[in-house]
């Protein structure tokens, strides 16, 4: 009798998906379909396929991806969020479409028809969650595996929460340079015991937003 074998790999798994996006269909479902659409032929797809990433399957507003690279997994999220700042510079707030994504680094098992599973793809959704609106959350391994390699700089903002995540926040270089004002705010600044606030629009935060998240999960 054949014994059945399950097919398993490392990968870096990307979870994203589209923040506020059932407040966005109900005020507008056709255009809310339409902006997904145009964000995706235009930046999301063509970014995916440049880093090696492949499409494992979409949720409505959510994307799963496997990419056989942690470092491009984080290149390519940190380059699609980039660009949805300049891609947000001109649209109301109200109709404005921001992404979380969450990556992580681990053991999947790929099914005959391509989808995956494990508590690596589980760990990718968690930081996805966790991530703030045009952020990237990364898990420990991730972090281990680009920590060095990405023209960022990272600082630990203390606990997360109750199962000991970690966040670090990366900034390209030239984000140091630009002024403070009352809608921009450094991300290199320190801070002790953050606390939810709220978010200054899209497009008056620029570099790139990675939510580094050194996680025990």
């Amino acid at each position: 009798m054949a014994k059945d074998t399950v097919q398993r790999r490392l990968a870096a798994i990307l979870a994203a998906d589209v923040v506020g996006w059932s407040r966005l269909m109900g005020d507008d479902e056709a255009g809310t379909l339409a902006r997904l659409k145009g964000h995706r032929e235009a930046l999301i797809d063509p970014k995916l396929a440049e880093f090696g990433g492949r499409i494992v399957k979409t949720t409505g507003d959510g994307v799963l991806v496997e990419f056989p690279s942690a470092v491009d997994a984080v290149k390519c999220a940190a380059e699609i969020q980039d660009a949805m700042v300049t891609r947000n510079a001109d649209v109301p707030e109200s109709t404005r479409m921001q992404f979380r994504i969450g990556i992580n680094l681990g053991e999947i098992i790929i099914d005959t028809d391509g989808d995956i599973f494990g508590d690596g793809v589980n760990i990718a959704a968690r930081l996805e969650e966790l991530a703030e609106p045009g952020t990237v959350s990364i898990s420990e391994d991730v972090y281990r595996q680009v920590h060095g390699r990405l023209d960022a700089a990272l600082e630990d903002l203390g606990p997360r929460s109750s199962r000991t995540l970690k966040i670090r926040y990366a900034s390209t270089a030239s984000e140091k340079k630009r002024k403070r004002s009352l809608h921009q705010r450094s991300p290199l600044r320190k801070r002790k015991n953050p606390r939810p606030r709220a978010r200054p629009p899209a497009a008056s935060r620029r570099g790139r937003r990675l939510r580094c998240c050194r996680s025990t999960i």
